[in-house]
């Protein structure tokens, strides 16, 4: 029992830890992570990656007021980018206060178009450093492109980081801004 006790605090730690460290920089390498969607079906980035020019990785959750205010946001640009060669994966990485019925209900309610999968670990937001919900990443040929928020302001934005730099990314050129600071819900890994 005390060997369980000891092991569980070590992981908690670990992920405490890694929580507290610093979010990967433009050009590292994405890390690869595998996650079960709402639809039944497992997705990683890797596959993502090998079916599409871009990969935008959201990390999100249900429960966040401001990720579920970005949500049609979510969902209008996945509509103006699914036909354009870029994958969009919203993974939920509260592991201790969401489940999978939840998103189920969630996703289905709010007609998500997009990959809805449970971090059920957390692993991919401790790789990947990502601290709040909503936190985008645009991964390009394996690479971290773009680091931040969708937009600059939840109730009337006038900068639109995300869209601005997958068009950018999708025509050849650098985004024009590469990394925000993203804004929302502390990730909850504990």
């Amino acid at each position: 029992m005390l060997r369980t006790s000891v092991l569980l605090g070590t992981i908690t730690w670990f992920f405490v830890a890694a929580l507290g460290a610093s979010a990967l920089d433009i050009g590292d390498t994405a890390p690869n992570f595998t996650a079960q969607s709402v639809d039944g079906k497992e997705y990683s980035l890797a596959s993502a990656s090998k079916e599409s020019e871009l990969v935008v990785v959201c990390f999100t959750c249900n429960q966040c007021p401001i990720s579920v205010a970005y949500e049609d946001r979510l969902i209008e640009f996945n509509k103006q980018f699914q036909d354009k060669n870029v994958t969009f994966i919203a993974l939920n990485c509260n592991i201790k206060t969401e489940d999978m019925d939840a998103m189920k209900e969630r996703a289905e309610e709010k007609g998500f178009n997009f990959v809805y999968a449970f971090d059920e670990s957390g692993a991919a937001a401790v790789s990947y450093g990502a601290k709040v919900t909503p936190e985008l990443f645009v991964i390009s040929k394996d690479r971290i492109a773009y680091h931040g928020a969708f937009d600059n302001e939840l109730n009337d934005p006038t900068k639109h980081y995300l869209s601005d730099a997958v068009s950018a990314l999708l025509a050849g050129q650098s985004p024009p801004v590469a990394k925000t600071k993203a804004f929302g819900c502390g990730i909850k890994l504990e």
